[in-house]
């Protein structure tokens, strides 16, 4: 563990480090100073950035070899995502870059895996995709969405990304794993806690790299009634949001509450935070409708976009995508476009929508209202990683 950090004077300066200890970090766009100093960034300093490309998909890797999974819910997910990162992702380091090599005597054998830029822990692929400091994952039946806290870039073998998609992997991987169904009730919170207690064994020595991360992650099951209906459980600690969304009535049926230390400090799980899934995290279970719209989305998204907005644009992007994959082009067959094409659509919509907050130093935002509420004078959008993955809930056929 590395050193308690003393608390940090309230200066531009300091923007990012560590809080005395065992206290968590701070958001590393958080403008902490005298208010004289609270100016808008001028934008050309704004935007000096390499310009980042959006990316998407629908599913996210899983090793090759990894056994098929039987399916414990006659419901799943049609899913997509979508990702902006506000900075190119950090590369992993070692031995997370590739296998570790299987002979001491032969230094060179992993010379063909260090060209394989997948990463791996415990000689398994690590699953789901990194956005930034952010992580996604999207499986059937397990969708989670991750922000690692980007203070720690500036902290000697900080690595928040690594930390945010370590514990995704974990969790998603215990899930995966566990036994329920038929009567049975997911536990999505002691799965946290052993991903959380995995992913500080696989960062320990002599691997050692510090960070924290938010978490957030819903998966489906169903109940025991004849015919069965389907229902989510949402898992959530810090400020990353679930968000369950009718399309027919435009209603919002669900969304998970922020956790807070303090303004722009979330509860996260990771070096010199108190918080521990099995103390903190807080899960929910929420009957739910076939066709239902499930969101997991990073903090990148709800401090840009307030929540009528979020609806209005999910709804629009899925009236769009509906039009446009009915229309056939000079009386040819209709290409076939399955729901999770519609469903990646969405997310890249909404991250679009996020982004252009985001970069406009001018425009009102959630953050900007709950930074005013707080008495700091910042304007304009919160320029961050967005992530976004957008699941409609389905029933199996047969």
């Amino acid at each position: 563990m590395p050193a308690p950090f003393p608390r940090p004077l309230r200066t531009p300066s300091s923007i990012g480090v560590l809080v005395q200890h065992p206290s968590p970090v701070r958001r590393s766009r958080l403008h902490v100073a005298p208010p004289a100093l609270l100016l808008p960034s001028p934008p050309s300093r704004r935007f000096s950035r390499p310009v980042q490309r959006p990316r998407g998909g629908t599913t996210t890797p899983v090793p090759d070899e990894a056994p098929p999974v039987t399916p414990k819910s006659p419901f799943y997910f049609e899913a997509g995502y979508a990702l902006y990162a506000k900075r190119p992702s950090r590369p992993f380091p070692p031995p997370f870059l590739s296998y570790p090599s299987t002979s001491f005597t032969e230094p060179l054998s992993t010379h063909n895996r260090s060209r394989d830029r997948r990463s791996y822990v415990n000689g398994e692929m690590i699953r789901g995709v990194t956005n930034g400091d952010d992580a996604v994952l999207v499986s059937d039946s397990f969708i989670g969405a991750n922000d690692g806290v980007g203070a720690w870039a500036a902290k000697e073998r900080g690595h928040a990304a690594l930390w945010s998609r370590l514990v995704l992997h974990f969790w998603a991987l215990a899930a995966e794993r566990a036994k329920f169904g038929e009567g049975t009730e997911p536990d999505p919170v002691s799965y946290l806690q052993k991903a959380f207690d995995q992913t500080k064994q696989a960062t320990s020595e002599p691997n050692e790299w510090f960070g924290t991360t938010t978490a957030s992650a819903a998966l489906i099951g169903a109940d025991n009634s004849t015919p069965a209906h389907p229902i989510l459980y949402v898992t959530q600690l810090g400020d990353s949001q679930i968000l369950v969304l009718r399309p027919s009535s435009k209603e919002v049926i669900f969304k998970t509450t922020e956790q807070w230390h303090w303004f722009d400090c979330p509860r996260q799980l990771g070096t010199n935070s108190p918080d521990t899934p099995t103390n903190n995290a807080v899960m929910d279970r929420i009957e739910i409708e076939e066709d239902d719209v499930v969101l997991a989305m990073t903090d990148g998204v709800v401090d840009n976009l307030w929540e009528h907005e979020v609806v209005q644009n999910v709804v629009d992007s899925m009236e769009k995508w509906k039009n446009v994959a009915s229309k056939s082009e000079d009386g040819k067959e209709l290409v076939e476009q399955t729901h999770a094409d519609g469903m990646r659509f969405v997310a890249q919509e909404l991250v679009n929508a996020a982004r252009t907050i985001a970069e406009d130093p001018f425009a009102e935002s959630p953050y900007m209202e709950k930074a005013v509420d707080e008495g700091l004078s910042i304007e304009g959008g919160k320029l961050d990683d967005i992530s976004v993955v957008a699941a409609q809930c389905k029933r199996r056929k047969g």
